[in-house]
């Protein structure tokens, strides 16, 4: 059954034209084996572990990178018809799920590079809910001006916030359209006044390292369990580029990795200077991805 619900905008509604951007900064094959085109979202997990990759590419293997910041969908477009040649955000099996049945079969998965992530409604702990069932409750909706406050529109999280709102017959609520940013700044604002607000989220992200939050169980499974995310690449990379297919393929780190950088950028530095520390800092983990990388390229 097809729920009705309205959507308003939050802040920015990111990068509509996110295919054409993808399109415009390929425009022929003469590039490739030049650039190292990497798409992403602009989720603070995936503006960490971006940074991390082109820091590793630019330092280690003297590549030129660029990076190109595009919504969910034009990003799995972008690697499946090959104008970008990577990324290392697909979060499987369930958040992207859409995506790799439309485009799995143009593009080639390298596995995984973070385990152990998750999805869902996210609240303050103070708040006195602890299922997304609850939300179903007058007071707490009316508390919640009935607004599940979410992040980009065509994000995996958004659309299973979507068949949330009608598994859960949660009619009355709005859906807002966002971004993470926006949605991590609503967040906050209202953490810091005690206030109620629930929102879509993730881990690992630094907003649970900066407040103390809770997922709502979720007891018909709507946003599935624990996820991973995996590196996807282009068709023929590794043909192209052996050495970066190499490194891709071996890349690979932990939540508690990927939070130290979003750590320091929520504290003021910029993506650049996050990834650059965090090389700096765990070069017998870099070093091991670039060792195997050559060895396979070999």
């Amino acid at each position: 059954m097809k729920t009705t619900k309205m959507k308003r905008s939050l802040g920015i509604l990111t990068l509509a034209l996110g295919v054409g951007v993808l399109s415009a900064c390929s425009s022929s094959n003469d590039a490739k084996g030049d650039t190292v085109k990497l798409a992403y979202v602009a989720w603070d997990s995936e503006i960490a572990s971006t940074n991390v990759v082109k820091e590793v590419l630019e330092t280690k293997l003297d590549a030129k990178v660029e990076m190109l910041q595009v919504d969910a969908g034009p990003m799995w477009a972008g690697v499946a018809d090959g104008s970008a040649d990577a990324m290392v955000a697909a979060w499987l099996p369930s958040t992207h799920a859409s995506y790799i049945e439309k485009y799995g079969d143009q593009i080639e998965d390298l596995g995984v590079n973070l385990d152990g992530t998750k999805t869902g409604l996210t609240v303050p702990a103070y708040m006195d809910i602890n299922s997304i069932e609850d939300l179903k409750n007058a007071d707490v909706a009316g508390s919640l001006d009935n607004t599940i406050i979410g992040i980009e529109p065509g994000a995996g999280i958004m659309m299973a916030t979507e068949q949330a709102i009608s598994d859960y017959a949660l009619d009355s609520y709005t859906l807002l359209e966002s971004s993470s940013a926006a949605m991590a700044q609503e967040l906050q604002k209202a953490y810091d006044n005690n206030e109620p607000i629930v929102v879509t989220g993730w881990t690992p992200h630094w907003m649970f390292a900066n407040m103390d939050l809770k997922y709502l169980e979720d007891p018909k499974g709507t946003y599935g369990g624990a996820e991973q995310i995996h590196t996807m690449v282009r068709q023929g990379l590794q043909e192209d580029m052996p050495e970066v297919y190499a490194f891709l393929d071996n890349f690979e780190w932990t939540a508690d990795d990927m939070a130290q950088v979003m750590v320091e950028i929520q504290g003021g530095l910029s993506p650049e200077e996050a990834a650059k520390n965090w090389v700096k800092a765990n070069t017998d983990k870099v070093d091991a991805w670039i060792a195997a990388g050559e060895t396979a390229a070999e």
